[in-house]
């Protein structure tokens, strides 16, 4: 059980803490520094959505860790 929680902990600072990795190499991948990109229309706009996807992702593992280690131990 507390090794569950423990590691739902650990994925959630881990992903945190590379989150604005992933948006930078995002904002990157789009061009936003100088403008000159290959990308546009859907795949600029999907590619925009990446970061959120990653945030989401981790979050969800996280929980579900977590989630798992509190049922194993009788609590939820």
């Amino acid at each position: 059980m507390l090794g569950n929680i423990i590691g739902g902990f650990i994925v959630i600072l881990v992903g945190v803490t590379l989150a604005p990795t992933v948006a930078q190499q995002v904002g990157i991948s789009r061009g936003a520094s100088d403008g000159s990109t290959n990308i546009t229309g859907a795949a600029y706009t999907i590619i925009g959505l990446v970061t959120l996807f990653y945030c989401l992702a981790i979050a969800t593992t996280g929980i579900g860790i977590a989630t798992v280690g509190l049922r194993n131990a009788g609590l939820m």
